[in-house]
Formats: structure tokens, sequence, C-alpha cells
């Protein structure tokens, strides 16, 4: 009979104690406090949620012509279609955001000069995008015309790149 006696002496807890640390925890934005005297031991825990901080977004700007994107890494052409840019028709348009490169390599021969012919599939430059490269290919034979971008110059998506006549 002493040990049940013994054991509901150490079962109890002094509310007020307990209701005092849950206050402290509140009051200085802790998630555990713990007393202790002798050998008995309080601790009060509480699981504190964070609410997460409310985002603002911007309007939606007006929507792209409808292009497909190409796998990362595979040869990409861009059509002719309108931006608002005084371009030709003709222009090869970037169909991604990224740095635009003239060659394989620093210090490597550009692939393409204005004047220089072209054959439908030829790589004219490329465009790199999160670590990809990414070849812009000529969507037509012709004449390489004009040339809208330096070497190593950053791009967005639907910039005229190069023009074909």
């Amino acid at each position: 009979m002493a040990d049940a006696t013994k054991k509901t002496d150490a079962m109890r807890v002094d509310g007020a104690l307990v209701r005092e640390l849950a206050e402290l925890l509140s009051e200085n934005e802790l998630s555990e406090i713990e007393v202790e005297d002798g050998d008995r031991k309080i601790r009060v825990r509480r699981e504190i949620t964070m609410a997460a901080a409310p985002i603002a977004y911007a309007a939606p700007a007006a929507p792209a012509p409808a292009t497909a994107a190409a796998p990362a890494g595979e040869p990409v052409t861009a059509g002719s279609g309108g931006n608002g840019a005084v371009v030709d028709s003709d222009a090869v348009k970037s169909p991604m955001v990224g740095t635009a490169y003239m060659s394989a390599e620093p210090g490597a021969k550009p692939f393409i000069a204005e004047g220089d012919s072209v054959k439908e599939g030829d790589t004219l430059l490329i465009v790199e995008a999160m670590k990809v490269m990414n070849p812009i290919i000529a969507h037509k034979s012709g004449t390489v015309k004009q040339i809208l971008v330096s070497d190593a110059q950053p791009v967005e998506f639907d910039q005229p790149l190069v023009v074909i006549g």
C-alpha cells in the first residue's frame, strides 16, 4: 500500500506552476521551458505554427504568342511573329530568357556573320538558360541580313535575335 501512495505523490502536478510556465512561454515566444526542483522536473512545450507572409503578385502581362517550349538542350527554331518591334518578318526570335552566345566557346569563330548563307537547321547561336546551352537553329535557308544581339548579351523571351532573308 505504501508503494501506491508514493506513486500518487509523484504524480501530483502543481497546476498553477504549469499555467505560469505556459504564460512565460507565450510572453517570451518560447517553444519549451523546463523547471527542476530536486527530483521533480516539469517541462512545458508548445508547437509554434508560423503563418506564411502574404505574397504580392504583379499583374499578369499580356499573353505572348503561343509557342511550345522545346526540351532543354535540343535545337530550337523561332519563327516569325510580331512583338511590336520593327523587324523583318523573317526574324528568328528567342524562345526563352537567357544569355545569347555567338560561338560554341569563348574565343571560337562565331556561328554566323552578317551576309553569310545559312541552310534550314543550321545553328545560328546559342541561348544559355539555367546552365543549359540551347542551340537556336535557322527556320529556313537564306542569307543572314542582320544580327540583332551581341555575344554574352542577356535576351528576353520572343526577342528578335537574327534576321534571315
